[in-house]
């Protein structure tokens, strides 16, 4: 596209990719210099040292909770050099969907930076695969609340961060199509009105739209699952050329109206597609049917919502985006047409220093509240980006250049091959999103596979399962899991009873079986919930200051998510108990 040299940030790529244990271990001296006169750092005793083992040796692995006393500081208004050498200005917020409350993350300009190379490098990539002309984007982003902490800083999500720099804007201009909604719409402060105006504008121009995307694939299915709801509203907004009464952000009724004519042709065509449409397949290409593909992170937590986000995009493909986190960015999806279940990430060299934990999950211990998981270690030593092992798993330990040291991310990923000298990963899990009552260890991804089995035997009634979430009650004897769904009807007693007893079955952990046949676990638990339930779940992280495009539904709700957990037990319906080990 226009101002973008695709196949130089290829080349670039290449040779950085080649040498990158040079390119790691200056990344770190980078890291290390700019960042010297860092309290941190001196109170640690790192004096000036830039030297990969010095750093090794002086600087202990840390999680958030140990860096939260320093951070605290900085929030609080402490423009010393705490963490880094210049002051941070602003805080991300982290969605806050694992533990309850979103944590406060130093955010710089050096991590935009590190996050429009990753958007340029994959852009790159993908539109060799998949070429976009000069249309437009339907892009389902928001901004968070924002607000200011005690010492003045700017705090909101790290996707508003992004969003609202300038870096991001120039970016989006120079390597894909831009957004087809208007600033006031993505930065209004209703996240339900610019839903609605996101939908209205992408049909406004839906010849144009090229792609379809958002952070996480929730929120385009979010998306898509609302346009079934309002859809003739749309079309007689569009009929009429005014806007639906339900807009009172006058800062948006103002910019839809510039965009708003009417147009009776393309209401009629939009409502007779949509009224000929069966169950909604297809409805991404019918609505837009220049569109190339789809496009978010639809790994770990998302897959879930793959086959339904399949249903509405038909031939349309789906493409996961890349890999990182609040914290910071780590690796680029460069092999765009493999699906997102198998999607992989290569990790960028030079936009963070990367250790890497190896796993023994055989030996894992948890606390009770079942919120942190710990693992003991093949080799107590991390290792470096370029000494990982093909087919191992490790946890991620992070230094960026927003002040966090050898930081573990608590995320679990899979080492599958090399690309040059970096390694590939793939996504396996969340460290500390583990059910555990007794010797029994289920990830979230063991979790994901036991509803999907379960969920197949409401196919007969045409049910599918909207969201899940999952809990351990321990204030039984013997403990049990209990299960969460929220569904799009009614089930049978019957069906969903067998559901109860799938779900129990399908947990294949030797542990969980054995436990469960000699009734040191209990009987599984299938909790109903009303329609609407993850929607309320939704609105209360946005109210904890969220962002749409940044939630992700928790799939373990433990002590830490009290809140969370008193809206799921208030909205049961119904209740299963499993009989499945009787």
């Amino acid at each position: 596209m226009e101002g973008f040299n695709g196949e130089k940030v290829i080349e670039e790529f290449e040779a950085m990719t080649k040498d990158a244990e040079r390119v790691q271990r200056e990344c770190l001296e980078k890291i290390l210099e700019k960042n010297s006169s860092a309290e941190y750092l001196q109170n640690l005793g790192l004096n000036g040292r830039t030297d990969t083992e010095s750093y090794k040796t002086f600087v202990p692995l840390v999680t958030h909770k140990e860096l939260e006393p320093y951070i605290q500081r900085i929030v609080d208004g402490d423009s010393s050099p705490v963490l880094t050498g210049k002051p941070i200005t602003t805080i991300s917020l982290s969605s806050g969907t694992t533990q309850g409350r979103p944590k406060f993350v130093p955010f710089n300009d050096e991590l935009v930076e590190t996050t429009m190379q990753i958007y340029k490098t994959s852009f790159a990539f993908r539109n060799r695969e998949f070429p976009v002309g000069n249309g437009k984007a339907l892009q389902f982003i928001y901004s968070s609340k924002q607000f200011k902490t005690k010492g003045g800083l700017a705090a909101r999500t790290a996707t508003t961060n992004v969003f609202r720099s300038s870096q991001f804007k120039n970016t989006m201009k120079a390597i894909q199509s831009p957004c087809c909604s208007p600033d006031e719409v993505i930065f209004g402060p209703d996240f339900h009105q610019s839903l609605y105006c996101h939908l209205l504008c992408g049909l406004i121009f839906r010849e144009e739209i090229q792609l379809i995307s958002s952070t996480f694939a929730h929120s385009i299915l979010h998306a898509f699952r609302r346009f079934e709801l309002v859809w003739e509203e749309l079309c007689a907004d569009i009929r009429t050329g005014s806007l639906s009464s339900r807009i009172t952000v006058p800062s948006i009724r103002t910019a839809m109206s510039k965009l708003l004519r009417p147009n009776p042709e393309l209401a009629d065509l939009i409502y007779n597609k949509c009224s000929g449409l069966s169950n909604w397949y297809g409805l991404i290409p019918e609505m837009f049917p220049n569109s190339k593909y789809i496009y978010g992170i639809m790994t770990g937590s998302m897959e879930p919502y793959l086959k339904k986000l399949r249903h509405y995009a038909g031939e349309v493909p789906l493409l996961s985006a890349d890999y990182g986190s609040s914290e910071g960015w780590i690796g680029a999806n460069i092999n765009p047409k493999l699906p997102p279940e198998l999607a992989t990430y290569v990790v960028l060299p030079d936009i963070g220093y990367f250790e890497f934990l190896p796993l023994n999950n055989s030996n894992g211990d948890q606390d009770q509240d079942n919120t942190e998981a710990t693992f003991l270690y093949v080799d107590p030593k991390p290792v470096g980006l370029t000494e990982v092992k093909v087919g191992e798993e490790y946890e991620i330990i992070l230094t960026n250049n927003a002040g966090l040291y050898r930081y573990r991310l608590g995320d679990v990923v899979k080492v599958t091959g090399f690309y040059n000298s970096t390694p590939i990963l793939k996504f396996v899990r969340r460290s500390n999103l583990l059910l555990t009552v007794n010797i029994d260890k289920n990830t979230e991804k063991d979790l994901q596979l036991a509803v999907e089995e379960a969920a197949k035997l409401l196919a007969g009634e045409k049910l599918e399962v909207v969201d899940f979430t999952s809990n351990v009650d321990l204030s039984t004897e013997p403990g049990h899991y209990v299960i969460f769904w929220e569904l799009n009807g009614e089930g049978s007693e019957e069906v969903l009873s067998e559901c109860c007893n799938r779900l129990d079955q399908s947990f294949v952990d030797a542990g969980y079986v054995s436990s469960r046949k000699v009734n040191s676990i209990g009987a599984l638990e299938l909790r109903i919930v009303r329609r609407g339930t993850f929607q309320k779940i939704l609105d209360h992280f946005l109210a904890l200051g969220g962002a749409v495009s940044q939630f992700k539904s928790p799939r373990y709700v433990g002590s830490a998510n009290s809140v969370v957990l008193q809206i799921l037990c208030s909205n049961v319906v119904k209740s299963y108990f499993s009989t499945a080990f009787k």
